[in-house]
């Protein structure tokens, strides 16, 4: 037989309420970010909730993971070890760290995730990474589906991949521009979104190629299409961005793709199987263009050079494509690009003659697209309860004895403590035990070895039932299985590869980690500098090319053939970056410069 391969679907939680329904609509862990050192800081949340979360989430073997994912300062380092120990006291399953400093604090021995934080994008990194502790491997966004399966194929321990949700232009880990620009650090969780604000693209002539345009904001990610091919690529965890977003959001985006891995899983003869337990049944259907939404993109999973993946007219939600205007209701709200190209919104107040009233006056251009942002109908019925999740249970009554075990593995066992008395009418055992209510079990088959025609009181029965639902969920707890953070080989060596990256090493033990590994030159983290210069330093690296995306390649445009002069500058407010193009790595490199144009 083929092994069985889990697989996990990874959901964001901005809370413990979020979390809470990620795992009732079918996820199989949450992450979510602790008191401090989240890289979302408005995202953080209690050790008290974070316990809460994963008490409740343990039931269904469904794990939960902090993300302890900022740079680390010295002066710090004390208390990112006392919350590391917090968190594993609250039973966190992992931490999922950038700092390589953590690997040298005097931790808990639970399991640390690799972050996205960490650019991993080659076999070298990752390697590197498994090698000094790592139980589970984020790579970068802007991989391909062969990339991948070529990193998946090299490590032993679970990948993880993005699959959904907003994209960072920037490779993570590697962007200052929101450091450079307002000294809000992406790397210690206050990124100021530099990229979604609107740009001017002018050559070395002053001739401007595009104004005022979103040219770093790009559309949001959705694999949803590519989930068997990443699976086959090696891909065990699949992760959906969003620790900022609401309750409604994690609700649809975790339905629709637990029915869409539920599917491939069934089909998949045994090859997959969830990493947790537990039907979980929804009252709606979800639609992931109902939630928020900067239009879709697979951005490179197809094609290291893609183009369209951009959203230079709006950084706001497109919502969903609206084709017959009778589906609108009273309340929602739509928006449309104007005559001018604006991307401008209003609310619906009705139709009348075939046209669409509003809150205030205005035109939609004919022929124009109109998008749905706000379904109020369908908010409302997000706002509901919309999901419960149960675990099957098999029931066994014997004379003295009733035992149970769950699809867990899960058994207990307890004492009747009722005389058994002949019936005087037939009484109906099964219906009788199968009365759950609101626990986390569902019956699904019962057995008994007594005869047909014995009595045992409806009270006696219901005593028996509470106490076993006890004894599984007290067993439960007690055999939960915890992973365990791997031995760090101290003789490995950080790959000569990956040695042009300068890692954001803020303190004394994340240098000493990297020194330790032989790693020669290290620079700091532009965050520890007293006072940067940022004039001509690369803020930013990314895939995304402005150039390709525009239909002006270098590598496809002969220097006689272009519209335009190097080099270029992005220009918004009193914001300026020198664009440079390394076309061999097809990778754009945004210098924060105040002189770029001079």
């Amino acid at each position: 037989m083929r092994d069985s391969h889990k697989i996990e679907l990874l959901a964001p939680a901005a809370n413990a309420e979020v979390a809470r329904e990620a795992i009732l609509h079918g996820a199989d862990a949450v992450y979510m970010g602790p008191p401090s050192h989240g890289a979302r800081k408005s995202a953080a949340n209690s050790i008290e909730d974070i316990s809460r979360t994963a008490d409740f989430a343990h039931k269904f073997g469904a794990k939960v993971y902090a993300t302890v994912n900022t740079i680390v300062y010295d002066h710090e380092l004390k208390d990112v070890e006392r919350l590391a120990w917090n968190l594993y006291r609250a039973g966190t399953d992992a931490l999922i760290v950038q700092d390589m400093a953590l690997l040298r604090l005097d931790l808990p021995p639970i399991a640390l995730h690799a972050s996205t934080q960490c650019d991993t994008r080659t076999i070298e990194k990752a390697r590197f990474l498994e090698d000094v502790g790592f139980s589970q491997i984020v790579l970068a966004r802007e991989l391909t589906l062969k990339e991948i399966a070529d990193i998946c194929e090299s490590l032993t321990v679970p990948v993880e991949t993005f699959i959904h949700g907003a994209l960072c232009v920037s490779y993570s880990g590697r962007c200052h521009a929101s450091q450079a620009t307002c000294g809000r650090s992406a790397n210690r969780g206050e990124c100021a979104q530099i990229c979604r604000l609107p740009f001017t693209l002018t050559d070395a002539n002053g001739k401007i190629l595009a104004k005022d345009r979103h040219l770093l904001s790009l559309k949001d990610f959705n694999a949803s299409d590519r989930l068997e091919e990443l699976l086959n690529a090696g891909v065990r965890s699949l992760k959906i961005e969003g620790r900022l977003k609401d309750a409604s959001y994690v609700k649809n985006v975790v339905a629709y793709y637990r029915q869409r891995l539920d599917n491939i899983i069934e089909a998949s003869d045994g090859r997959y199987e969830r990493s947790s337990s537990g039907e979980s049944t929804v009252s709606f259907t979800p639609q992931l263009d109902k939630s928020f939404n900067r239009g879709f993109t697979r951005y490179f999973l197809d094609n290291r050079r893609q183009a369209g993946i951009s959203s230079p007219l709006t950084p706001k939600s497109m919502g969903e494509e609206i084709k017959d205007i009778s589906s609108l209701n009273n309340g929602d709200g739509i928006s449309f690009f104007n005559s001018k190209n604006e991307y401008e919104g209003v609310m619906v107040n009705g139709i009348r003659n075939g046209r669409i009233l509003g809150n205030r006056p205005f035109v939609i251009p004919k022929g124009a697209t109109i998008h749905r942002t706000l379904d109020c109908q369908w908010q409302k019925q997000l706002s509901r309860s919309t999901a419960e999740r149960k675990l099957w249970l098999d029931i066994t009554l014997e004379p003295n004895r009733l035992t149970a075990i769950d699809e867990r593995g899960t058994m207990a066992s307890v004492n009747l403590d009722a005389e058994i008395e002949p019936a005087k009418s037939e009484q109906n055992l099964r219906k009788q035990i199968d009365k759950f209510g609101n626990t986390i079990y569902k019956l699904r088959a019962f057995k008994t070895s007594l005869p047909g025609n014995v009595f045992i009181p409806a009270s006696k029965l219901s005593d028996a039932r509470r106490r076993l639902i006890e004894a599984m969920e007290t067993t439960a707890a007690a055999t939960y299985e915890y992973d365990r953070r791997r031995v760090e080989n101290v003789e490995v060596v950080y790959p000569s590869t990956c040695l042009d990256y300068q890692d954001n090493v803020a303190n004394s033990l994340a240098r000493d980690f990297y020194k330790s590994h032989g790693v020669k030159e290290i620079s700091p983290a532009m965050e520890t500098e007293k006072k940067p210069d940022t004039r001509r330093r690369s803020v930013m690296t990314t895939r995304h090319c402005i150039l390709r995306e525009n239909g002006r390649c270098l590598r496809e445009t002969p220097a006689g053939k272009r519209d335009f002069k190097l080099p270029l500058t992005l220009s918004s407010g009193r914001n300026r970056f020198l664009l440079e193009f390394d076309c061999r790595r097809c990778e754009m490199h945004l210098l924060h410069s105040s002189d770029a144009i001079d």
